[in-house]
């Protein structure tokens, strides 16, 4: 499973509206709109880079409003949810 974090620069007047085409694409499972240099924050979740390539390039390039994106590969996931699943085994 290969996991990217995708932020996302939009034309003032249309995040709503890019923010609601990422969510219909497979492969993105959450869109985030925030505050900062970005307006948006899409987490991808894909079998492979193949995958990963193909929804960039194939699925998000031709999206209308997208004036920048930058993609962030995930190495390795800090969560204290695992945490939390692993120390409580037999609990």
């Amino acid at each position: 499973m290969v996991t990217a974090i995708i932020l996302i620069q939009t034309q003032r007047a249309r995040t709503n509206e890019v923010a609601e085409k990422l969510v219909e694409i497979t492969g993105i499972s959450e869109v985030y709109s925030v505050s900062g240099n970005y307006d948006l924050v899409a987490i991808i979740r894909v079998p492979d880079n193949e995958a990963l390539a193909r929804l960039v390039t194939e699925k998000l390039r031709p999206l209308a409003g997208i004036d920048k994106t930058e993609t962030m590969l995930a190495f390795k996931t800090y969560s204290p949810h695992d945490l939390d699943r692993m120390f409580a085994v037999g609990m």
